[in-house]
C-alpha cells in the first residue's frame, strides 16, 4: 500500500518503501519467555510505577534485539506526552549516531488528562519505535517509512509478545501514535 507522500519520495527513498511495504513480519526466536515481561509491563502501568515501566521497557528492548542479533537500543520512560497542534507524541526513535547509541523515547502519560496511558498503547509504541531500530539494523533500510508492512511488523511483534492483546489497525500516515 502506498502512502501520499510516496510521490514526494525521491527513486531510491521509493525503492526502500517498496522493500519496507514487502516485508510483513519479523520472527522472534522463542518468544514465549518474554510474554511474562509483557504482562509484567501491563502491571507496571496499571500501578503508574514510572521506574518500573522503564526498567521493564528495557528488558523487552534488551530481550528483543539479542533475539535478533541486532546492536542494542536504549529506553527512556518519560512523563507526559508532548503536545502541539499536530497531536501527541507516544515515542521517538533516534537512531544511533557516531557519538551515541540509538535510543527510544517514550511517553507514559497522556498530554491533555495526563492519564497513564493504555498498555496496549503503549506497548505497541515501544515496539513501534523498535521496528524503526529493526528497520536499519536487521532489515539493513536506509530509511524507516511508515508503510503497511511496517504496520504488520509492528503487529506480528504485539501478537508474539502479547498475544492476548488485540491489534488495533495501522494508523493512516500522518495520524497521531
Amino acid at each position: 500500500m502506498v502512502y501520499s507522500y510516496y510521490r514526494r519520495l525521491s527513486r531510491r527513498q521509493q525503492a526502500t518503501y517498496r522493500r519496507s511495504d514487502e516485508i510483513g513480519a519479523i520472527r522472534i526466536p522463542d518468544p514465549r519467555p518474554l510474554q511474562p515481561l509483557a504482562q509484567a509491563l501491563a502491571e507496571a502501568l496499571a500501578a503508574d510505577n514510572q521506574p518500573r515501566t522503564q526498567a521493564l521497557s528495557q528488558q523487552i528492548a534488551d530481550a528483543l534485539v539479542a533475539r535478533l542479533k541486532v546492536p542494542p537500543v536504549s529506553v527512556a520512560v518519560l512523563a507526559v506526552r508532548p503536545r502541539n497542534d499536530w497531536g501527541e507524541l507516544h515515542g521517538c526513535y533516534l537512531p544511533a549516531s557516531p557519538e551515541r547509541g540509538a535510543r527510544i523515547m517514550l511517553w507514559m502519560r497522556t498530554a491533555q488528562r495526563q492519564r497513564v496511558v493504555a498498555f496496549r498503547t503503549f506497548l505497541r509504541t515501544l515496539l513501534h519505535e523498535l521496528c524503526h531500530h529493526f528497520d536499519y539494523t536487521l532489515l539493513g533500510l536506509p530509511d524507516s517509512f511508515h508503510t503497511l508492512g511496517f504496520y504488520r511488523r509492528e503487529s506480528s511483534l504485539l501478537r508474539q509478545l502479547a498475544p492476548n492483546a488485540k491489534a488495533a489497525p495501522p494508523t493512516r500516515a500522518g495520524g497521531t501514535r
